[in-house]
């Protein structure tokens, strides 16, 4: 098992990923950063102890040590924006959220230092995570991937206005059935505790937009939450708020680990 994550091997059809919620900076990456930048405030804070159900489940999980500034997960590997047109965050980001600078001046990676990158950290994640969903689907003869996220519900240099609670993409609803989208929509629709948005500013990156294949019988999806949701801000679990979202999370995993094709 390669050191820059952990995966747990489940006997469901199922495979939550969670690419965001590393912190961890090696030193010599660390050494060029701007010591903001060592607090690792963009992280996807404590997604991995929210979706830590799918074990009780049955469900695969896979979790990444490092934090996005080493590279992000969900970014492909040549570099290009998954939301053209706007401001988008890099395959090794150089920006905060708030658009600042990542790194002290002169120090931002150059081309040799992503490959390496690249290498080092994002290439066997998504080895293992390809391994696995083709491992449930030789088992199961289909395989789902739930890539969960988590973010502010305001970051102007990013979008605009306010996010809804529960941001579900699917590709414009090529990542998975037709179908299971629609199935997707209705258990959103029955849990008005929560606002949501279906395709709306994040439809999916990177990971829900390569794995998902419906064609092939790889189905994803990608949930960004609000940290509203589960944390008290900064980014403290708060287990009452947890309460009160994971019944809806539990839901869109078992809508997936129910569909079957027509």
């Amino acid at each position: 098992m390669n050191d820059s994550f952990t995966l747990h091997r489940g006997h469901q059809p199922l495979l939550f990923s969670v690419p965001h919620t590393g912190t961890a900076i090696p030193a010599d990456i660390a050494a060029t950063l701007l010591p903001r930048a060592l607090e690792t405030e963009d992280a996807d804070w404590h997604v991995d102890r929210l979706y830590a159900f799918a074990r009780e489940i049955g469900a695969s999980l896979i979790v990444p040590r490092y934090a996005r500034y080493v590279v992000d997960l969900n970014r492909p590997p040549e570099n290009t924006p998954m939301y053209p047109g706007k401001n988008n965050t890099e395959l090794c980001p150089t920006r905060f959220f708030s658009g600042e600078p990542l790194y002290r001046e002169g120090q931002a990676p150059d081309d040799a230092e992503v490959k390496r990158r690249v290498k080092r950290y994002w290439r066997p994640y998504h080895e293992a995570l390809a391994a696995e969903l083709e491992r449930l689907k030789a088992e199961h003869g289909r395989a789902f991937l739930f890539d969960g996220h988590s973010i502010q519900a305001e970051l102007p240099w990013l979008f605009e206005g306010r996010l809804p609670d529960l941001n579900l993409g699917t590709a414009e609803g090529t990542s998975c059935a037709p179908a299971l989208r629609e199935r997707f929509a209705q258990v959103l629709a029955a849990h008005p505790g929560h606002t949501h948005v279906v395709d709306g500013r994040f439809k999916g990156g990177y990971i829900t937009r390569r794995y998902g294949r419906p064609q092939e019988g790889f189905h994803a999806v990608q949930m960004e939450m609000c940290w509203h949701c589960y944390l008290r801000e900064p980014h403290d679990y708060d287990e009452a708020r947890a309460a009160q979202v994971l019944p809806v999370l539990r839901a869109l995993a078992d809508a997936m680990l129910a569909w079957q094709p027509s």
